[in-house]
């Protein structure tokens, strides 16, 4: 078992530590592989795949190697794109590289987004999480960014599945997101650093507590992971 960091699937680093929101400013290579996991996965039986809330910071992108636009950069005679056009960029890429390898046989699972709860404000204007219950399925949708987000991902996932079906590869889909839009009572709030840190933060409401609502996703994944044995049990009878 391994855990890989690339918050942004790609070829990425930071440009300025600060950036115009004091978060970093990031360079994106939006056609270029992170190398950092993608060597190192030939011999994996499965490979679970995320991104999200990273894209929300401000990014430079870069294609051919060269500027293309950006992401809330403000940067002189750089064109904003909007984050939408990094991120879709960004998983058409991560997935193009796993379907480019040729050792790997094993199946790549895409985990949906995972939405956020501010209320009363954004993360940086007093937004909070004071929610103590999950909403019921009739008092909330999926709209905004985390609809944008989401469904970039499924788009993206359904060319990269097509693809894989065709050069033998195996694509799962992991979708958690409607299940955590009704969680609105399982981030930390202004409870995320020890009661002992004399810390001003702002109230997290991205992030999940542990124990909470993301157990259910090793609930989701160990039943796909069952699903998967039955298949290949039945795949060895059929053509065993």
């Amino acid at each position: 078992m391994a855990s890989f960091w690339t918050p942004h699937l790609i070829k990425a680093n930071m440009g300025d530590a600060n950036g115009p929101t004091k978060t970093g400013l990031f360079n994106l290579y939006l056609d270029e592989h992170d190398q950092e996991w993608t060597t190192q996965i030939d011999e994996f039986d499965y490979i679970i795949i995320s991104a999200g809330h990273w894209f929300f910071r401000p990014m430079v992108f870069y294609e051919n190697h060269r500027i293309v636009g950006c992401h809330y950069c403000l940067l002189p005679n750089v064109t904003d794109l909007g984050m939408y056009y990094g991120y879709r960029k960004a998983f058409r890429t991560a997935f193009k590289a796993i379907n480019s390898l040729k050792n790997f046989k094993g199946i790549t699972i895409l985990r949906t987004f995972a939405p956020s709860h501010f209320e009363n404000g954004l993360w940086n204007e007093g937004g909070n999480c004071l929610r103590t219950q999950p909403f019921r399925s009739n008092e909330t949708q999926l709209e905004g960014h985390n609809l944008e987000l989401y469904m970039i991902q499924m788009e993206e996932y359904r060319i990269a599945e097509k693809e894989g079906r065709r050069k033998g590869k195996k694509f799962r889909l992991l979708d958690t997101t409607q299940a955590m839009l009704l969680r609105p009572d399982g981030h930390p709030s202004r409870y995320g650093h020890l009661a002992s840190e004399n810390v001003t933060l702002y109230n997290d409401c991205v992030h999940w507590c542990l124990p909470g609502p993301i157990d259910a996703w090793s609930d989701f994944l160990l039943q796909m992971l069952k699903m998967e044995g039955i298949r290949s049990a039945r795949d060895r009878l059929q053509f065993g």
